[in-house]
């Protein structure tokens, strides 16, 4: 089977136009889009049965191509972001917590625009960068526009006026110009200048990020994270017009995905179908990690498709590196596995499990089970609403099992040997656990 797969996979990328032909300037090999939202978590997305949040586009987007029901990530936005760029776990690269990704350098680890690049695409960034130390550019992004920190949307809304930085240039953010449309305009022009080429767009949004602010269509008295969220629906729309416009959507692969759960002060309005769920941004439970995860990609993928198979964030730089042609580092562990066969083949398998981590923290976790660093074993059958300690694993054939099979993925990954955290644990900016802040990441 498995080789029947991965001839059916080959053929399939052969008939889409991925392998380019000589002296030919129209591009043949497929553009990237990773969109990357912040602080939404599967509660916020009506396609995952949110209670509270409609997102109609997010939606149609699963509708025409596959949605993720079990993709993990790390629980915080700098350890998230490392594990989906370098498709390596925090323990090799230093990102157990949101300091010591400041401290990754790109001599160190490469990334997904200097893999890309190997096969022919010119790459760009554009939003939240701020977690890494140096700029896009020093790790192989083409072109770049980023801010400090994150939830950035109005200069007027804080004490001191918004800068932002385009290519190394440092710009003032004008009173009335709402920095996500100020996005779209960029990720636009880059698109546009980049039709003939193959390109890698990695899109890192502010919505929903806190401070939750007005947007351009919010009333007074309106619910302003119920705003943020459609307002973000509203510009995946506005970004797949730009595709449809330029006749660039059927030669583009779109991927949509939260960068961790759901923030703790919105995680209790996050239900779905009227229960709660487990967890939320910077916990080890289940939602600080599960996330949405659609990918769309019109005549190669069928639309309406739904995978349960597991899904670790680092897996996804090892997929475009096979779908682009691009060779991976061979000096180096690459922690991640290419899921391109889930794309055309609904009966392809996938990883076994997922290995989560952050701060001094971590778990490895099958389809039904979860063993702690603590070594606690956790039933998650009905997860990701309930999540139950098993008080004795050795009493039961399954539970008994369940344990020697988790157990031994943690003795063969061996974590405690690799980077350890070095603040509280956490994984939070050591600068905001001094000052008490609330929030697992005010930055």
């Amino acid at each position: 089977m498995k080789g029947k797969i991965i001839v059916l996979v080959s053929m399939l990328l052969i008939s889409s136009g991925i392998k380019a032909q000589k002296n030919n300037s129209v591009n043949t090999k497929p553009n990237i889009i990773f969109i990357l939202a912040d602080d939404l978590g599967i509660g916020d997305v009506s396609a995952y049965g949110s209670d509270q949040n409609k997102t109609p586009i997010i939606d149609k987007l699963a509708s025409e191509g596959i949605r993720f029901t079990n993709a993990y990530t790390a629980p915080l936005c700098g350890p998230s972001r490392a594990r989906i760029l370098s498709g390596r776990y925090a323990f090799r690269t230093g990102a157990v917590n949101q300091d010591r990704v400041g401290q990754i350098k790109p001599t160190a680890e490469m990334i997904t625009p200097s893999i890309l690049k190997k096969a022919g695409y010119t790459s760009a960034l554009i939003g939240k960068w701020s977690q890494f130390g140096e700029t896009p550019a020093a790790f192989g992004f083409d072109e770049y526009l980023t801010f400090k920190g994150s939830g950035v949307y109005w200069s007027t809304e804080k004490k001191g006026a918004e800068t932002y930085f385009v290519n190394g240039k440092e710009l003032s953010l004008p009173a009335d110009v709402y920095m996500p449309d100020l996005m779209h305009q960029e990720a636009t022009k880059f698109i546009s200048s980049h039709q003939k080429t193959p390109f890698f767009l990695h899109y890192s949004m502010v919505h929903v990020h806190a401070n939750i602010q007005r947007t351009p269509f919010s009333k007074t008295g309106s619910d302003l994270y119920a705003d943020n969220t459609a307002y973000m629906d509203k510009l995946v729309g506005d970004l797949l017009h730009v595709l449809d416009s330029l006749h660039m959507r059927e030669n583009t692969m779109l991927v949509f995905m939260g960068d961790n759960g759901t923030a703790s002060k919105y995680a209790e309005r996050s239900s779905i179908g009227g229960k709660q769920l487990s967890g939320k941004k910077g916990t080890m439970l289940e939602c600080g990690s599960l996330v949405p995860a659609i990918i769309s990609w019109p005549g190669k993928i069928k639309p309406g498709r739904i995978s349960n198979q597991l899904i670790d964030a680092c897996d996804f730089l090892p997929t475009l590196a096979q779908l682009t042609g691009a060779p991976m580092p061979a000096d180096r562990v690459i922690d991640g596995k290419s899921f391109l066969p889930l794309l055309f083949d609904a009966s392809a398998s996938h990883r076994d499990w997922i290995f989560m981590e952050l701060g001094n923290q971590w778990y490895v976790r099958d389809a039904n089970w979860k063993l702690t660093r603590e070594e606690k074993l956790f039933d998650m059958r009905n997860a990701p609403f309930e999540e139950i300690l098993v008080q004795n694993p050795a009493s039961l054939p399954a539970t008994k099992a369940a344990f020697a099979k988790l157990k031994a993925v943690l003795t063969q990954l061996r974590p405690e040997a690799g980077f350890l955290d070095d603040g509280d644990g956490s994984g939070r900016h050591a600068a905001n656990v001094k000052k008490g802040k609330k929030e697992p990441d005010e930055q």
